[in-house]
């Protein structure tokens, strides 16, 4: 059967297949896919393993692998494209930080606002601006925008450097919120006794700084309470001591008063005068016998439900933004690291 086969290709020389380029050629000869029944190579290359190039300077276990000329190409296309839970996650946590940024610069400014106008920066005022309460809404306002407009900075450039810090200083927050809580329910005590010098400080205050008169007046309007323990507490103040000379002497505030309207129509400011040097008996009829530590005590007893469910909402709120986040971290890396080549997760 050799025999024969080479007579044919002698006698039928135009019948052999010519593998010579020319002008009209293709650069690339067609093959099947899987190779050809007589043998012939398909486009991955020799059919027969034993008929790929070894190289020898590679060792014996590279004759196990085509070259790299003839191995199979992947030409399937890169899903570089974010999903929509993914778009989601990232344009949720970016509005969501917009919105705290927004608000966190409204405190800011409003702080600023009121330290300015009440004038705590000059010479005379500046020892006294630690208990000043426009000093807190600064503090407050200068936090949650710093931390909100790196997270929604982060979140709108991808940049995995703000994100981290965002996550971290929103993990710290939620750890710090949880351990005063501790603290304050295991410290009471205490806490009360910060509370009574925090209010008496306010007392002492009352006409010099509006903002401490005006949150001591709601506190005592609304609870219907006067001074920290009781209504001869106002002595710290300066001006309703009964040593003081003016007409305030041993007085207390008219929102310390059961009726501090007039014929019902018309603010009466000096109800409370001389209140201090009167007997609880009489007393009663004129201003609010009960301290407001303990009106506190009793506002915060009827609103547990209420107080416990915003805080579990806001600690809600706090741990989904940075679940949001640290899944917005692990996509990033992920398309990041697809797009360099290697291997995508599972």
């Amino acid at each position: 059967m050799s025999g024969l086969s080479v007579l044919r290709r002698l006698l039928w020389p135009w019948s052999r297949r010519d593998a010579t380029q020319n002008e009209t050629s293709p650069l690339i000869p067609k093959v099947s896919a899987i190779g050809s029944a007589d043998g012939g190579e398909s486009i991955y290359g020799p059919a027969d393993v034993s008929a790929w190039p070894v190289d020898e300077s590679h060792g014996s276990n590279s004759s196990s692998l085509p070259p790299k000329s003839s191995r199979p190409h992947n030409h399937r296309q890169r899903n570089d494209s974010y999903s929509m839970s993914d778009y989601c996650h990232k344009y949720l946590l970016f509005l969501s930080n917009l919105l705290f940024s927004v608000l966190g610069l409204v405190l800011l400014f409003l702080g600023l606002w009121g330290l300015i106008t009440k004038e705590s920066f000059a010479e005379e005022r500046i020892g006294t601006i630690g208990t000043d309460p426009m000093l807190l809404f600064v503090m407050l306002g200068l936090l949650v925008s710093a931390v909100c407009l790196s997270g929604c900075v982060g979140a709108l450039r991808e940049n995995v450097c703000l994100l981290r810090g965002f996550s971290a200083t929103v993990l710290a927050l939620i750890a710090a919120q949880v351990l005063a809580a501790i603290v304050a329910f295991s410290l009471q005590g205490e806490v009360e006794g910060y509370m009574r010098s925090g209010m008496l400080a306010a007392m002492a205050r009352y006409q010099d700084d509006l903002d401490l008169r005006f949150i001591t007046d709601e506190i005592q309007s609304g609870l219907q309470c006067c001074g920290a323990d009781n209504y001869r507490d106002w002595e710290v103040n300066i001006y309703y001591n009964c040593s003081a000379p003016g007409v305030l002497a041993c007085g207390v505030p008219a929102t310390c008063c059961v009726s501090p309207l007039e014929n019902g129509t018309v603010w009466n400011s000096q109800c409370g005068v001389g209140a201090q040097v009167l007997d609880v008996f009489t007393a009663q009829s004129v201003v609010f016998l009960g301290g407001c530590l303990g009106g506190m005590s009793r506002w915060v007893e009827q609103h547990t439900g209420t107080i416990g469910a915003a805080g579990i909402i806001l600690l809600g709120v706090q741990i989904l933004t940075l679940f949001a986040t640290t899944r917005l971290l692990d996509t990033i890396q992920w398309h990041r690291a697809d797009s360099r080549g290697f291997p995508s997760r599972s």
